[in-house]
């Protein structure tokens, strides 16, 4: 199926790893031209490595903090000049630390916000010039199963997250008439770094495929997602395809949100489960 993204210039924030660098190689692969942007230049060179494998377009990386306002407008700007446009906006980045809402004070809700929501709303208000100019637009958001489903040991990031919901929605029925889609994705467990860290946390270094297992059996299909699924739907989300999609807060959690956590302790005996 021809997405319709070839040539089309995508910006992918928090590229590196996780997410964001499995959209970013799904994007590449349909002939978009791909910029990623993180902080760590080590990981940027590996992920630019492994787009070149793939890429049909141009691949461009540039190591940036999201949080810092001026330089997140700045590659924007700088970016969509080098390419002559831009087309579609992802992004995705680090969550806030864990925990119940009661272990926190007001300071860590104000760093959850200006770690994982301010991004988001920047990055979106910079490129919409350049969606504008080019008359067609993709503005997505990954966020997490927290938007839909309230997990108490993820008090900051169900907040953070859940106000990039409303903001996209907004945002959406705002741009909806010049071509421009906003759509907010919202992925359970799926097998990243990040959860691959956890499981072993969980089940111990040599028991990892326990750890994720059991992580990964409260989801309706009983096991973890893959990032490469995640991407699939992101791919879509980004495409002409998608034209009549917006607005949307897309669940790719392989029906946890319907089987509820519950579903860990029947299946396993055991109420531990990743949050």
């Amino acid at each position: 199926m021809d997405l319709g993204l070839e040539n089309k210039v995508a910006l992918v924030a928090g590229g590196s790893s996780g997410f964001g660098l499995a959209s970013a190689l799904e994007l590449a692969r349909e002939g978009a031209h791909v910029a990623i942007g993180a902080r760590e230049p080590e990981r940027l060179g590996a992920a630019e490595r492994r787009l070149k494998d793939v890429a049909r377009g141009r691949v461009h990386t540039t190591s940036v903090d999201i949080t810092d306002e001026a330089a997140a407008r700045r590659w924007v700007d700088e970016l969509a000049a080098e390419f002559g446009a831009l087309h579609i906006v992802l992004v995705s980045g680090a969550g806030p630390p864990a925990g119940p809402a009661s272990a926190f004070q007001p300071a860590d809700y104000r760093a959850a916000c200006d770690t994982v929501l301010m991004p988001a709303v920047t990055l979106a208000l910079g490129a919409l010039p350049h969606l504008r100019a080019a008359g067609w637009g993709r503005l997505l958001f990954v966020t997490s199963e927290t938007v839909h489903t309230p997990q108490p040991m993820l008090s900051l990031s169900g907040m953070a997250r859940a106000a990039i919901v409303r903001f996209a929605q907004t945002l959406a029925a705002d741009l909806g008439r010049e071509g421009i889609t906003v759509n907010v994705l919202a992925p359970g467990a799926t097998r990243t770094p990040m959860v691959e860290r956890a499981a072993a946390r969980l089940a111990g270094e040599d028991n990892i495929d326990d750890g994720l297992a059991l992580i990964g059996a409260h989801s309706a299909v009983g096991r973890l997602g893959t990032e490469d699924e995640f991407a699939a739907v992101a791919a879509f989300l980004a495409s002409e395809r998608a034209s009549f999609v917006t607005g949307g807060v897309h669940l790719v959690d392989g029906g946890a949100s319907v089987s509820g956590l519950e579903h860990t302790y029947l299946r396993t005996g055991r109420r531990e489960t990743f949050t």
